[in-house]
């Protein structure tokens, strides 16, 4: 016995749990086989699960997943190369691996395996908008209450593949699982919420994202609201209190059979924000909150009304999986950031450093509302707003484009950078403007893709002091803008 035993006998009593007990392994050989119905060549262990060679790192099991146009079997030298421990095939090779009929049917077993063997609580997340950052939140929140005992999916990996292979990561050890799932067209969620079987599910919000393919809001809402399908027995449904599809939405959470817990500004709403104090200098904001009988005070470190709306939403989740609310509102003060999604980084200027605030990954006519509001309260010398096309409109493209000179013009934008040829009735619209709340009206360039909206940019100089917002759909590929800036120092 050591000298430190002896010295204190607490050591010695410290209880030892279930938990204690598993492995700390990821997988081995021989938990892979048995999940997938697959045979090991031979005795290995996994620390991670990777499925695209170009990530893979020391330890990790990488799937060959086939595809119509790919197959990972031709990337094995690579992923070995970088240090994979073995990997799932569906033909003999010569490293270490397990062989099965099916690559994509192995993730999906492995993923299940996970799921099963795990006492973690789940929660799944979806939304026209805010979806991963309420995930990342969450996922903070239940991380610090647990002391890192959280996993969650990591950045958008929501679809298909994305979720069972978030699935098949989480280790046997997890308190807490946090999953997004995403969806395009009608029939994706359930299938996704089916994988996860989460304890709690949680909406957003309803907006008009990709209403090209499912028609109206109230479509996307019955598909969101697919989410409720997989709860397990007794779990919960945490859903916005304010939206004008909530009814609709309890509505598929009753059907379900959930413990309902809305969230908003709404005299109604389970979680319901009381009061609300925006820093002065556009930064963190003061929030008041009742949860039933209890009443909490906290911050938001992420500016924008739109976070005091997500941070209803975590703590109507942390409440529902019987969760710290303390340590949820100091992860809610703590929490940055993300790339592309609000991430705020200091830049090279005439005379100093203005701010570039990225949300270049996404954007719907919602979310564009909400970051030109946020904009419209960052102090600043001056306002520019780069804007991407919003995607999967459909025949509602040209209205919505061309509603965002409102929130334009109210956030007192001083020129505008708009990106992408749906972008067009926008540009007519700005040029028939006469005020940006100034009396003058914004100046603005038409560009046709991220080069031409950087050599906009730079024409139009940038000043110490200014603010820069970059908004805009993934596929217009505004993340290039922003590392070409952020590059510069």
């Amino acid at each position: 016995m050591s000298a430190a035993a002896l010295a204190h006998p607490r050591l010695r009593a410290w209880p030892v749990t279930s938990r204690d007990r598993l492995a700390l392994a990821l997988w081995n050989a021989a938990e892979i086989a048995a999940a997938t119905g697959g045979i090991a060549s031979g005795e290995f262990q996994c620390s991670g699960v990777e499925m695209d060679s170009r990530d893979v790192r020391v330890g990790d099991l990488f799937i060959a997943l086939k595809g119509e146009a790919m197959d990972g079997h031709r990337f094995l030298d690579k992923a070995f190369a970088a240090g994979a421990s073995a990997a799932i095939v569906d033909r003999p090779v010569d490293w270490p691996h397990v062989l099965v009929q099916d690559t994509t049917a192995a993730l999906h077993a492995l993923a299940a395996a996970a799921r099963e063997r795990s006492p973690a609580k789940r929660i799944a997340v979806t939304g026209s908008v805010g979806k991963t950052g309420v995930k990342e939140a969450i996922f903070s929140a239940l991380d610090r209450a647990s002391r890192g005992q959280a996993h969650r999916s990591v950045r958008s990996y929501n679809n298909h593949v994305g979720v069972p292979l978030s699935l098949s990561r989480m280790g046997a050890r997890a308190q807490y699982g946090v999953f997004e799932m995403g969806m395009n067209h009608a029939g994706e969620i359930a299938p996704l919420a089916e994988h996860v079987c989460p304890d709690v599910a949680v909406i957003t919000t309803i907006a008009p994202a990709h209403i090209e393919n499912l028609g109206t809001v109230d479509a996307i809402a019955d598909e969101k609201a697919q989410i409720f399908t997989g709860l397990r027995p007794g779990g919960a449904a945490v859903i916005p209190a304010d939206s004008p599809q909530f009814d609709r939405l309890r509505v598929h959470a009753e059907a379900a059979g959930a413990d309902i817990y809305s969230f908003g500004r709404s005299k109604n709403a389970r979680v319901r924000l009381l009061d609300a104090i925006p820093a002065a200098n556009g930064g963190a904001s003061l929030v008041t909150a009742q949860i039933d009988d209890t009443r909490l005070c906290y911050s938001v470190a992420e500016p924008g009304e739109h976070w005091i709306d997500n941070s209803l939403a975590v703590m109507a989740t942390v409440y529902a999986v019987g969760g710290d609310l303390g340590a949820a509102g100091v992860a809610l003060g703590e929490m940055g950031g993300l790339k592309g999604r609000g991430a705020r980084h200091a830049i090279s200027a005439a005379g100093g450093r203005a701010t570039l605030i990225d949300e270049s990954y996404n954007a719907n006519p919602a979310s564009m509302r909400a970051t030109l509001a946020q904009l419209g309260q960052t102090p600043a010398s001056r306002r520019i707003a780069v804007l991407g096309a919003m995607g999967e409109l459909g025949e509602f493209s040209a209205r919505f484009h061309e509603q965002l000179l409102d929130p334009i013009e109210a956030a007192h934008v001083d020129f505008a950078v708009l990106v992408g040829e749906a972008m067009e009735p926008l540009v007519r619209k700005m040029g028939t403007s006469h005020t940006n709340g100034l009396g003058n009206a914004p100046g603005f360039a038409h560009c046709a893709g991220p080069a031409e909206a950087i050599a906009a940019l730079e024409e139009f100089g940038l000043n110490a002091g200014d603010a820069i917002l970059v908004k805009g759909s993934n596929s217009v590929g505004l993340g290039r803008l922003v590392d070409h800036f952020v590059s510069r120092g």
